[in-house]
């Protein structure tokens, strides 16, 4: 059985984005990147899915400038067998992203494709679901469990009312929430090791893929600084200010 991760580089969660002068865009300057967190979420359970003998392949693919072969390695050293890159300096949407991805599932035909839920930057939640009307797959959403057997797996997903099980067919697409798994730090032997792995790198116009955008980014503001809070003496005065100064009540 074949598992197709998708991972996405980002700023690192425990930095703080910065916005440009000209606030046309998030400044990357000399900031730390990293594997979108739920993306390693993904790469985790296609190991424990490999270790558990259900997997015999994991492959890892990104989509980006060359630099983004650092996340593909570090998928590598966490336990994916070999990496492709898909070179662009652009920055395409989730569409173009899901017939990119829909394009390496034609080549490589995986029995399991897993996406996080959504990147921390962009927070679209919808290439999964793209990717899964694209190649005509199942689809498990925000899965909190998963469970591989008899060519069928079972996806516990989290939704607004509590917990939804579905059996989806393989192939099938599969988005992965936080507390399916925590990701596991990769040794220093397999960080060696994964600087051997085979990486490929092609272009979308390998693929026959274009890459267009319907999304124009007219600017960027950080949020608004938030105010301290205030200490009141007594229920009486809470209520007062809730009423006549925070007017919500």
């Amino acid at each position: 059985m074949k598992i197709l991760v998708a991972v996405k580089r980002v700023i690192d969660y425990n930095v703080k984005a910065r916005v440009k002068a000209d606030n046309s865009d998030v400044d990357l300057t000399n900031v730390k990147m990293a594997i979108n967190p739920f993306c390693e979420i993904a790469v985790e359970e296609a190991v424990r899915l490999k270790e558990k003998g259900v997997a015999s392949e994991i492959v890892a693919v990104s989509i980006g400038p060359k630099a983004c072969q650092e996340q593909i390695r570090t998928a590598l050293a966490l336990g994916a067998d070999r990496g492709i890159q898909i070179e662009t300096e652009a920055s395409p949407n989730s569409l173009s992203v899901a017939k990119l991805l829909k394009a390496v599932v034609d080549e490589e035909k995986p029995d399991l494709v897993l996406l996080g839920k959504q990147s921390i930057d962009s927070d679209n939640n919808q290439t999964g679901q793209m990717l899964a009307a694209l190649a005509g797959y199942p689809q498990g959403t925000f899965a909190s469990e998963v469970n591989v057997e008899d060519g069928s797996a079972k996806v516990t997903r989290e939704i607004d009312g509590g917990l939804q099980t579905v059996e989806l067919k393989l192939p099938a697409i599969v988005t992965t929430d936080l507390r399916l798994n925590e990701p596991r730090y990769a040794s220093l032997p397999n960080i060696m090791k994964a600087k051997r792995k085979p990486l490929a790198v092609k272009t979308p116009a390998e693929l026959g893929v274009e890459i267009s955008s319907t999304l124009t980014t007219v600017k960027v503001e950080p949020p608004a600084e938030r105010q301290g809070g205030i200490k009141v003496g007594s229920v009486e005065e809470l209520v007062e200010k809730l009423k006549n100064e925070a007017k919500v009540i």
